[in-house]
C-alpha cells in the first residue's frame, strides 16, 4: 500500500498545477490529509478502479480534484503521463472531477449535486447488502446549495449508515469567507439536527482524522455519519496557507520552485519561503 505522504501528494498537486497552468491549488491542499487517511487506512480498494466491490470516495467539491488525482497516481491508477499532461489538450484529467476517469465517481464541476450521487451509491450498496462504504467530501461553501441538504434529508430518511458526509470546513469559498458570503453557523449542529452521527476534528491531524473515522464506522446507530474537518485553505505551503487568492492564482516558475522546496524540506527543518 502506498504511503500517501501529504507532502508528496502536495508536490504532485504543484506539479500538475504548474504543468497545466491552472488554478484551485488552495482547494486541493485543504483536503490532502483527508484523502491520504481515507485511501491509506479506511477504504477497501479491491483490485482497482473497475472492482465493483470497492468503497467509494465521491468528491462533491470537484474543484479540489488535484488532491484525488495525486492519490490515484500513488495507487498506480494514473500514470506520470496523466499527471504531467494535466489540463492540457487531449488529456483525460480535467480541472474538475470527471466520472469518465477511472476511480472518480462523479462529474462535479457544478457544485451541490455530487453528494446526491454519493447518496445514490450508498442506497444501492445498502439494498444489495454489500457493506460498501461511501465517503463524500463537500466544501463548506458548497453547503450553501439547497441540494446538499436535500441529499442529507434523503440519507437520513433511508438510514444510510454506510454514508459518511465529510465537510471540508476551510472557511473560504471562491469570492470570500463563508461567513461573508452565506454564514451557515455551526455546520456540525446542522448536520446533527438532520439526524447524522457527528464527529468534529482538525482536518490536518491524520491521527485525529483516523480515530474519528474509526469511531464513526463503529457507532451502533443506523444513521448516516457526518465528519466536520476544520482545515486551512492552501495548507502545507507558507505562501498559500490561508490566502484565498490561491483559489484562482496560477504558479510562476518562482512560486513553483519555492513551494516544491518547502514540501521537500525535512520535517522540522527550515523552509524556503
Amino acid at each position: 500500500m502506498p504511503a500517501f505522504d501529504p507532502a508528496a501528494l502536495r508536490r504532485t498537486v504543484l506539479r500538475m498545477a504548474y504543468s497545466g497552468q491552472t488554478v484551485h491549488i488552495g482547494c486541493a491542499f485543504s483536503i490532502i490529509e483527508l484523502v491520504a487517511v481515507l485511501y491509506r487506512s479506511h477504504m477497501r480498494l479491491g483490485s482497482g478502479p473497475d472492482d465493483p466491490t470497492r468503497d467509494y470516495l465521491v468528491l462533491s467539491k470537484g474543484h479540489g480534484v488535484m488532491a484525488q488525482y495525486a492519490a490515484l497516481h500513488e495507487l498506480g491508477w494514473l500514470t506520470d503521463q496523466d499527471i504531467d499532461g494535466y489540463f492540457r489538450d487531449g488529456t483525460r484529467l480535467k480541472g474538475l472531477s470527471d466520472a469518465h476517469v477511472p476511480g472518480l465517481e462523479v462529474s462535479s464541476g457544478s457544485l451541490g449535486h455530487g453528494l446526491s450521487v454519493g447518496v445514490g451509491l450508498a442506497l444501492a450498496a445498502h439494498r444489495r447488502g454489500t457493506n460498501q462504504q461511501v465517503y463524500a467530501i463537500v466544501g463548506d461553501g458548497e453547503a450553501n446549495e439547497g441540494s446538499i441538504w436535500e441529499a442529507i434529508l434523503f440519507a437520513a430518511q433511508f438510514r444510510l449508515s454506510n454514508l459518511t458526509v465529510i465537510i471540508d470546513a476551510n472557511g473560504f469559498q471562491a469570492m470570500g469567507t463563508t461567513r461573508e458570503v452565506m454564514d451557515l453557523g455551526r455546520i456540525a449542529d446542522k448536520l446533527a439536527s438532520f439526524g447524522l452521527v457527528i464527529e468534529e476534528v482538525d482536518g490536518h491531524d491524520e491521527a485525529a482524522l483516523g480515530a474519528a473515522l474509526t469511531r464513526l464506522r463503529a457507532h451502533p446507530s443506523d444513521a448516516p455519519r457526518g465528519l466536520v474537518a476544520h482545515t486551512v485553505k492552501g495548507h502545507g505551503v507558507s505562501f498559500t496557507a490561508g490566502d484565498n487568492r490561491w483559489h484562482y492564482t496560477r504558479l510562476t516558475a518562482d512560486t513553483f520552485a519555492r513551494g516544491m522546496a518547502e514540501l521537500s524540506a525535512p520535517a522540522g527543518g527550515p523552509t524556503h519561503a
